[in-house]
């Protein structure tokens, strides 16, 4: 719910996610906003928005191009006609190794990130160590996002009826794709 704290100071926001866990912390963090839970590829929120974003490279998640051009088409039905639809495209470093830590008085955290990859497919494994005053657990996480070339991303927006832009450099240094629907 990180972007949509930000959004919600200047739009009218709803916000759509597969994971019941992630829907919790936005609820708490956002309890006045509609949050669905659904699957990116073919959600049905029975309405349209001027904007659709898909950000915080979830479109990774989508997995495959089939599947991406899926997702462009169910976050192109989401739009109104003369609407865009920014997506976040997910990136990649082979072999990279990060670590993290949270160090407050009754909680500390480490998290350490390790990402491959296997053809088209980017792989992370992350291992959390989580120590509070009554104790310790840990947890690993194993996720597989897809790999798509800026090919692959313009023609998924193409077929999916929408003129589309590269921003290489994007929000945050992975680019950024803009797909404007026609008003037509």
């Amino acid at each position: 719910g990180i972007y949509l704290m930000h959004l919600r100071t200047r739009y009218s926001i709803e916000g759509v996610d597969l994971d019941p866990g992630m829907l919790a912390v936005a609820r708490q963090k956002l309890p006045d906003v509609p949050l669905h839970q659904a699957d990116l590829v073919g959600f049905d929120l029975g309405r349209r928005f001027d904007a659709v974003l898909c950000l915080g490279s979830s479109i990774g998640y989508a997995a495959t191009v089939g599947r991406l051009r899926e997702a462009m088409a169910t976050l192109t039905r989401h739009t109104v006609p003369g609407g865009v639809v920014i997506v976040e495209p997910w990136f990649w470093e082979d072999g990279r190794l990060t670590a993290d830590l949270v160090d407050e008085p009754t909680l500390k955290i480490a998290r350490v990130l390790v990402s491959g990859r296997e053809g088209s497919v980017s792989t992370l494994d992350i291992t959390y160590l989580v120590g509070r005053p009554e104790g310790v657990e840990s947890f690993t996480e194993h996720h597989r996002l897809g790999l798509f070339t800026p090919k692959e991303y313009l023609a998924a927006f193409r077929e999916a009826g929408l003129e589309v832009m590269h921003d290489a450099h994007g929000l945050l240094g992975r680019g950024l794709y803009v797909g404007g629907r026609s008003s037509g």
